[in-house]
């Protein structure tokens, strides 16, 4: 589903139809924007594509980031599967009831260091958990959005090549939470993850992506 949003194009793959979508499916899908802009930026064509978010619900599966190089590669982690990811970060887990929203676009147009682009996905975060009654939603000295310095409720994990963005952020709204139990989450130990549902806010997926894809985009047009 397309929606335009302030010069923005935003493409959802949270439907009625087909709640879930295979986590390869959507990086092909983030692929195809990327390289749009990656035409663009080598001349290959005249007009620079829009910025693009993408939304998805995927099926279950664990990606391991770039920075991840203690964690012994297996095909799967009881019976889930794993698949290595471009992005930057650890170890961490997908799956249904986490909303995973992957802006496309040129920093350079926007005016922002990758530093200030990751702050501004936190700040997007932040203002939806607190849109839904999540006050203490916060940063610290490590990367995501904590509502406590212990609890994780989103975890964020970038790609850049020529300043166009890709990956993105992942927010735990009714997520199966044991799953995290198999694996040191973002590399880091003595930390647990939370979601919506687990602090008594039960909430549609699809509200949740409404809000903080507008948050998002305003956040970047500040």
């Amino acid at each position: 589903m397309r929606i335009e949003k302030s010069g923005f194009q935003h493409i959802s793959f949270l439907t009625s139809r087909f709640p879930k979508v295979d986590y390869l499916r959507l990086g092909e899908c983030q692929q195809h924007f990327v390289q749009k802009w990656l035409d663009f930026k080598s001349n290959k064509c005249h007009s620079p594509p829009q910025p693009t978010i993408l939304t998805a619900q995927v099926c279950p599966v664990y990606t391991l980031g770039r920075r991840d190089t203690k964690t012994n590669f297996h095909n799967s982690i009881d019976g889930v599967k794993v698949i290595k990811a471009l992005r930057g970060g650890q170890t961490t887990y997908h799956g249904p009831g986490q909303l995973l929203v992957y802006p496309i676009l040129d920093l350079s147009a926007f005016h922002l260091s990758p530093r200030k682009y990751v702050s501004k996905l936190e700040e997007a975060i932040i203002q939806t958990c607190r849109h839904f009654g999540m006050t203490t939603a916060h940063t610290n000295e490590h990367t995501g959005v904590w509502l406590t310095d212990d609890e994780k409720i989103a975890a964020i994990g970038i790609h850049l090549r020529r300043y166009i963005t890709s990956h993105g952020l992942a927010l735990n709204v009714s997520t199966d939470l044991e799953k995290f139990k198999k694996i040191v989450a973002c590399g880091l130990q003595d930390k647990t993850t939370t979601s919506f549902q687990a602090q008594g806010v039960n909430v549609e997926l699809k509200t949740v992506e409404q809000v903080l894809v507008q948050h998002l985009i305003d956040a970047l047009l500040k």
